[in-house]
């Protein structure tokens, strides 16, 4: 089985899919594209440098550039169990993965308010941004990355309001249903 997380950032996605990989399914990030592409280029990873691989891979490669890097790792580990994608961003990877996994893939959409995502992205450990900085980021990602799409057209969601506690709990619940069905 294959599930794509999807929502904005700040949403939860990367504490989602680590209940995913608690559970056994191997883990898989979009980031790591950008982050492969940062180390290449010799940049420091901030949200400038984030921003400008991100639309510049997709300028360069097409707005369903990380889907298509990222198909041959998700060919190569589902053999070996279920996979968790961990950050899709635009309408055409979506469009691209469904047309490559079909029903196989799942979108499990994360939603949390944009004003709890911007304070959670605060004061995250890793790449904390402002409340002017997730704005920005907001806005760049839906139009410039289609990131919309995915999140409004998701097969299931997760509403983060909470405790992480919470999440965890609603994250397993979906993981059980999807073990039954």
């Amino acid at each position: 089985m294959l599930v794509a997380i999807v929502g904005m950032a700040g949403a939860g996605k990367t504490e989602v899919s680590r209940v995913f990989q608690k559970h056994g399914w191997q883990r898989l990030r979009f980031g790591d594209v950008t982050d492969d592409e940062l180390k290449r280029r010799g940049l420091e990873r901030n949200e400038q440098h984030e921003r400008v691989v991100r639309e510049s891979l997709r300028k360069e490669h097409g707005m369903a550039a990380y889907a298509k890097f990222m198909i041959p790792k998700i060919d190569a580990a589902l053999p070996h169990g279920n996979v968790v994608l961990d950050g899709l961003y635009s309408w055409e990877e979506l469009l691209v993965l469904r047309e490559h996994f079909g029903k196989k893939l799942v979108v499990l959409g994360v939603y949390t308010t944009r004003q709890l995502r911007y304070q959670r992205l605060t004061i995250r450990g890793e790449r904390p941004l402002s409340f002017e900085e997730s704005r920005s980021r907001d806005i760049a990602e839906i139009e410039k990355l289609n990131k919309a799409g995915p999140i409004a057209l998701a097969d299931h969601l997760v509403i983060n309001d909470g405790s992480l506690k919470d999440l965890v709990h609603a994250v397993e619940k979906f993981i059980r249903r999807l073990s039954s069905s």
